[in-house]
């Protein structure tokens, strides 16, 4: 023992020695290759480096120095010019810097966060009363727009109530309730017309044509559809389809030979039988693969000699519905009629689904008063299961999602049913179903939580999560008011944008139910296709309106940034934009997004462009100033690897008449000269790309925007998942299983101190 102790002590000290410091591993790194340019005088970027020059500063700065961190790794900083760190060096600041960020969140206590309570935005209202009641509303026709904040409009601290919308809950409410019922008298059946004569409708082809209608009382309607014209003798008949709102309601064979009758008149009708919702709707008339047209002049097309086309809609009705609705099968599980304990077990299993919680005695009482008032008023016992509806609907239970502390002062679990609502309304934005609800009120939903998750994402309610968060986060939602000029861009129509639409949530739900790595976000050998999106990519092989899977094998297309909805969005209308594209991917691909422009900043001369150069020329010009160059160096090389894309996700060699050049250089020295190959440099950044996905996500599922605290759960969640890179649907367990999402705390005095100045 007297031998070795020399020796242990010898390694000991050797180890301190090598054990890296912020004087040996950061403070000559700072000194040498940042303080010239970030300093009391000039302070580039507004960042003053110099007060940074010691350990303390990791905490008092940190958010200043996971910046430098982002920038070191991503090699914008230091700028070409300034006297740059070896990799090595590098490698062993971030290390450093790192590692001490990590040892300091590990004194502190898990801090799971606070959630406000939360009211219903409009898709989750619109689906809630689908799932409650069976009744097709749309709140996003009736209420106003939800604020959103932090990118999303499921925030609970920017949900509030107007006036307004009060007003709109207390009408939607009495309107819900009367279709779910549908105890109130129909009215006598009224026709209305729209008719290409008096430029009703909107022609949308040779084949369809398309009218806005207001559908005042839900019930059975006649639609009838005005057929001029004929084919020839041996015309085969055509399947004439009628949409709703985009979904197909139905179809029928119409006859197009000429007529046997002595008298011919080659007008003809066909009619359709259907129940339709109250509300205002856009109905589609068309005819379903139809190749006769393909070959007329337009002349032709409308010709009652040349062809049978399509020129009005008549709605008749309302009548009343020969089958019972689906609603009144949902709510009524006895007849009201034999008595009191009915109407309590009606109104109970409607509280408890709609409250999303066991119900009180006392509040199965309050409901079942309106049935008494509205006997007493002369009214029939369904009428008054109405009113009980309505006030189910404009309760705040119904309306809020509300946890309440009992214990403000400190972090607590939160109940299986608060849970349960909480992953209902994160993947389904939604109610919870029976199954849920029952494993949450018997507390065995935690235990049986992986299995949940499985079977909700692979119900068809988890299109909403495709819908509602990846809408958002890919900004596709934003397709509903581009205009892209009609002149620049003639294939633009309301056909193309909806297959763009529908090609990303297809893709999306592709990914999550097959739990695909995230890799394949960037560059996925396959997407989701119909005729008309096929035809805009040049893609052949692909008939038809429906969407199928396509395996791709031209590197023109792969991956989300290839996809015609996100190059649309990230386009200005009469041209692309290779700042808001290369402003996207670093927003939303890689979570870096380049901080707002000096005000300053002299505009683009776009009257030049077509003459004086390509855009990328014009665009070199405008970045000389040395202070656009520090963020445009790496934005705008995104931006011009997916030139060959125009503004609406059309391949294009072009920019006008002058060649394209989509090379680049990332600031990290990492090269490519097409978007295929800037794809493969986009996936040598996938921790960057993970993280910002979770961090998204995680926003998204606790409906409020992240704080420090929530670091450590974003750091623990990318590193379980980067071993098996970063499977998708894994991403969702990670999320329901962590902290955050699991637990809650009580509003701290700094917290309620703040509000009460904020609301002074």
């Amino acid at each position: 023992m007297r031998l070795l102790a020399p020796f242990s002590l010898f390694a000991v000290s050797a180890a301190l020695a090598q054990s890296p410091t912020f004087e040996h591993s950061v403070q000559p790194v700072i000194s040498k290759s940042c303080v010239a340019c970030h300093n009391d005088r000039s302070a580039a970027g507004g960042l003053n480096i110099v007060p940074f020059q010691n350990q303390a500063s990791l905490a008092s700065n940190r958010d200043d120095w996971e910046r430098i961190i982002q920038k070191i790794r991503t090699g914008e900083m230091p700028p070409k010019g300034m006297p740059r760190p070896t990799q090595a060096q590098a490698d062993e600041l971030m290390s450093f810097v790192t590692a001490e960020f990590d040892r300091a969140d590990k004194l502190v206590k898990p801090d799971p966060g606070r959630v406000t309570a939360r009211r219903l935005n409009r898709n989750e209202y619109t689906n809630t009363i689908r799932d409650l009641l069976g009744v097709d509303f749309r709140a996003d026709r009736d209420f106003p727009t939800d604020d959103s904040g932090y990118g999303f409009d499921n925030i609970g601290d920017v949900l509030t109530i107007s006036p307004i919308l009060m007003e709109k809950y207390l009408n939607a409410a009495e309107r819900i309730a009367a279709r779910a019922i549908g105890a109130d008298p129909l009215p006598k059946p009224v026709e209305k017309l729209y008719h290409n004569r008096d430029k009703a409708i909107r022609r949308i082809d040779r084949s369809t044509i398309e009218a806005s209608h207001r559908v005042d009382f839900e019930g059975e309607y006649t639609i009838r559809f005005g057929l001029p014209g004929e084919r020839g003798p041996d015309a085969a008949p055509v399947k004439l389809g009628l949409w709703m709102d985009g979904k197909l309601l139905h179809t029928l064979m119409a006859e197009t030979k000429p007529s046997k009758l002595v008298y011919f008149n080659p007008y003809s009708e066909e009619e359709m039988r259907l129940s339709l919702p109250e509300g205002d709707h856009v109905f589609r008339v068309g005819f379903i693969d139809d190749p006769f047209v393909k070959d007329l002049t337009d002349k032709e097309a409308y010709s009652n000699k040349k062809n049978k086309w399509i020129e009005s809609i008549l709605f008749i009705g309302p009548f009343p519905e020969k089958t019972e609705r689906p609603s009144r099968k949902k709510l009524m599980t006895c007849d009201p009629k034999s008595g009191d304990a009915c109407i309590e077990t009606i109104l109970s299993n409607l509280a408890r689904r709609a409250y999303r919680r066991p119900v009180a005695k006392d509040e199965v009482a309050k409901l079942t008063r309106f049935v008494g008032i509205a006997k007493q008023e002369g009214l029939s016992t369904e009428q008054g299961l109405q009113l009980a509806i309505q006030a189910v609907l404009v309760s705040p239970h119904f309306l809020f999602r509300v946890e309440r502390d009992s214990d403000p002062t400190e972090p607590r679990q939160v109940t299986d049913l608060e849970l349960a609502s909480r992953l209902s309304y994160f993947l389904w934005s939604s109610m919870p179903d029976e199954e849920l609800l029952q494993l949450a009120e018997s507390n065995k939903l935690r235990a049986a939580l992986d299995g949940q998750i499985k079977r909700m994402l692979a119900d068809p309610k988890a299109s909403a999560f495709a819908e509602n968060f990846a809408g958002q986060w890919l900004e596709i939602r934003n397709l509903d008011s581009v205009k892209p000029d009609p002149v620049k861009f003639p294939a633009w129509n309301a056909e193309l944008r909806d297959a763009m639409k529908t090609e990303t949530r297809l893709f999306f739900q592709a990914m999550l139910t097959d739990n695909r790595p995230m890799a394949e976000f960037i560059d996925a050998k396959f997407t989701f296709l119909n005729e008309t999106l096929a035809k805009h990519y040049g893609i052949e092989g692909v008939t038809g309106d429906e969407f199928r899977r396509v395996e791709l094998s031209n590197p023109q297309r792969g991956g989300i940034l290839t996809h015609a909805s996100v190059l649309t969005v990230s386009s200005y209308p009469t041209r692309t934009s290779p700042v808001i594209r290369g402003k996207y991917i670093l927003q939303n691909i890689l979570g870096a997004p380049p901080p707002a422009p000096p005000p300053d900043v002299p505009a683009l001369d776009e009257e030049k462009m077509a003459t004086a150069g390509s855009l990328r020329q014009q665009m070199e010009k405008h970045r000389t100033n040395p202070t656009c160059a520090s963020c445009h160096n790496r934005m705008d090389v995104l931006g011009f690897g997916l030139e060959n894309y125009d503004g609406i996700g059309t391949w294009r060699t072009k920019d006008g008449k002058f060649d394209l050049d989509t090379s680049g250089i990332m600031p990290n020295g990492k090269s490519f000269q097409s978007p295929s190959e800037m794809r493969v440099v986009l996936q040598s950044e996938l921790p960057d790309f993970a993280r910002c996905v979770t961090e998204k996500m995680l926003t998204y599922a606790l409906g409020r925007g992240l704080e420090r605290y929530d670091r450590r759960t974003i750091d623990s969640i990318t590193k379980t998942l980067a071993p098996a890179n970063y499977p998708f649907q894994a991403l969702v367990k990670e999320i329901v299983q962590s902290l955050p999402f699991q637990m809650r705390r009580g509003e701290t005095p700094r917290e309620n101190s703040s509000k009460q100045v904020a609301n002074r």
